[in-house]
């Protein structure tokens, strides 16, 4: 896993970086929280562990710059027990996690074991489209006017306006687009082949450019973003998925994808049960770490807070079918291990 770690304490910081490495994760160090926006300007990171109280610059200030630019680095806050509302407004300004100093090793591990298994969930599988058909669809079904990004495959039908897709110029999409929306209030944009502005530009630019276009269509009509799956990874189509997904199935992939509240729904998928059921069931002696994660489900509507206990709600029980059905996709290429139904003879 590549870890940027970003603490003021140099000292600290190199024994930290130093034990991560004995783990066999990429490691990076940054002093301050303006070397590492420099440093996230030029490399990646899966994971930033950044110090809550930093000079000039905060870790919540970092963070909020990370959530905005480089909305796939997960950031978790190491803090002292003096500020842990700090580090609970940081879970809402969108931290994965915090840890109290001090800390052991194992906790960080047991973190970064976290981050390893959203990374895993948000692995989605193949599904197959043709964007082309897509957006004949749309433009037939009489309800849109459709702005197609690629390569026209034969006679447009009427309603269907096909543009070059220039794989060099992604912020072209939404200059075109945005003029789009103003001639059309029923507007409505296919993008093919996807994987093509990733061979030119990072990951997170492309993922902005999505999430301006999902806002600009907001109220007139829906976003479709084709890709080969041949030619990007796993975590590259995740990440093209969530910026394309509607905000309501963003907030329930999100709350999904958390490995603390899948233990949480998993529990509640067995009967209604208190906070103290669902602190035990998610393996968590912190109560307001906890607190954060169920407001996070009752939030994304899957899980409802009637007196003293929580139970699943309609939404929330079609999301533990889909951690159930995660469960059981075959493993990649055939290699990996598996549980399954299977027949005696």
């Amino acid at each position: 896993m590549r870890v940027l770690v970003v603490d003021d304490d140099a000292v600290f910081r190199e024994e930290l970086a130093e034990l991560l490495r004995e783990d066999d994760h990429t490691v990076a160090v940054a002093p301050s929280a303006a070397k590492a926006i420099e440093w996230l300007e030029h490399e990646e990171a899966d994971v930033l562990l950044t110090d809550l109280r930093m000079p000039r610059m905060s870790g919540l200030e970092l963070l909020r710059q990370v959530r905005e630019r480089w909305p796939r680095t997960l950031v978790v806050m190491i803090t002292g027990f003096a500020t842990i509302d700090t580090a609970i407004e940081a879970m809402h300004a969108g931290a994965f996690d915090y840890l109290r100093k001090p800390f052991r090793i194992e906790q960080v591990r047991a973190t970064l074991a976290l981050v390893a298994q959203e990374r895993v969930y948000e692995a989605p599988p193949e599904r197959e489209r043709d964007p082309w058909r897509d957006g004949r669809a749309l433009a037939t079904d009489g309800q849109h006017e459709v702005l197609f990004f690629g390569d026209a495959h034969g006679s447009p039908p009427a309603h269907l306006h096909v543009e070059p897709l220039d794989p060099s110029m992604p912020s072209a999409l939404v200059g075109r687009t945005e003029s789009f929306v103003a001639e059309h209030a029923n507007a409505a944009v296919v993008i093919e082949h996807a994987e093509r502005l990733l061979e030119h530009h990072r990951l997170e630019d492309v993922v902005h450019v999505f999430d301006r276009l999902r806002e600009q269509l907001g109220g007139h009509g829906p976003l479709r973003v084709g890709f080969d799956p041949s030619r990007i990874t796993p975590s590259q189509a995740a990440a093209l998925g969530a910026a394309v997904a509607a905000d309501e199935t963003h907030s329930a992939l999100e709350a999904l994808a958390n490995p603390i509240r899948r233990k949480v729904l998993e529990r509640a998928a067995q009967g209604a049960m208190t906070f103290g059921e669902a602190m035990a069931a998610a393996g968590l002696d912190d109560s307001p770490k906890l607190a954060f994660h169920m407001r996070k489900l009752v939030d994304a509507g899957l899980l409802a807070h009637e007196g003293e206990k929580y139970r699943l709600t309609g939404r929330g029980k079609a999301g533990v079918q889909l951690l159930v059905d995660a469960m059981f996709l075959p493993p990649v290429a055939g290699a990996g291990n598996l549980a399954f139904p299977g027949k005696g003879r």
